[in-house]
């Protein structure tokens, strides 16, 4: 059965995806920041095992999982994790940058970096969960477009880098998705959240599996979804 290595299992599209993976049968390695969310997450995701490393903390990957017994085959690596803070360029702190870029770039950049040997035996998949603030930037979202635009780059890079070794990169460019984050984000923009107005997750988490489940002989570079209404 394949395996699938996720970043972000813990809420939205990543909760969903784990979830609709184990349903049909597949192997599900999470990557958790501490001790603690390894344990919550394995109570709440039966048959799934999880990996401890920070993304926070990009430079401390390579020592975090070192210690610990990696997947021998991960027929799919998927960067689902992400953060969000809103401010404008005049007001965002270096911190606030650094976070972000650290979480939604820096981390998957060395993570990927860290599985790519065994990705490569696998012939397998790297699967970016960006946003459409990867593709435009608006007023306040500075920081965090920023970051989405590098892991834009960094997939499009990969992507010419690993086909030689058939690895195969896919983008997903999700609107505005019924998530944690999105209630964070309204009310950083000082407007109501309404569920029913965004993306339901189970969408995206479909749209997540067709780029998994297609053939061999092809794969989806990119993938924009936004809400029908």
């Amino acid at each position: 059965m394949p395996l699938h290595l996720i970043t972000g299992a813990g809420s939205g599209i990543g909760a969903v995806l784990a979830r609709r993976l184990i349903e049909r049968g597949d192997q599900v390695v999470m990557l958790v920041r501490d001790a603690g969310r390894a344990r919550e997450l394995s109570e709440r995701f039966p048959g799934a095992t999880a990996l401890v490393g920070d993304l926070s903390n990009p430079g401390r990957l390579s020592w975090a999982l070192s210690k610990q017994a990696l997947p021998e085959r991960i027929d799919s690596l998927i960067h689902v994790a992400g953060v969000v803070d809103l401010g404008a360029v005049a007001d965002l702190p270096p911190s606030l940058w650094e976070q972000q870029l650290a979480v939604n770039l820096v981390g998957p950049a060395e993570l990927t970096r860290l599985l790519l040997p065994v990705l490569r035996v696998s012939r397998g998949r790297v699967v970016f969960v960006n946003s459409g603030a990867g593709l435009n930037a608006h007023a306040g979202w500075s920081a965090y477009a920023a970051s989405k635009h590098g892991l834009k780059a960094l997939a499009d890079s990969l992507r010419a880098e690993e086909a030689p070794h058939g690895v195969r990169v896919t983008s997903v460019y999700p609107g505005r998705t019924a998530t944690p984050m999105q209630e964070k984000v309204r009310q950083q923009e000082g407007r109501e959240y309404d569920a029913s107005r965004y993306i339901d997750p189970e969408s995206v988490a479909t749209t997540i599996l067709l780029a998994l489940d297609l053939p061999d002989d092809a794969h989806l570079t990119d993938l924009t979804v936004r809400p029908s209404g």
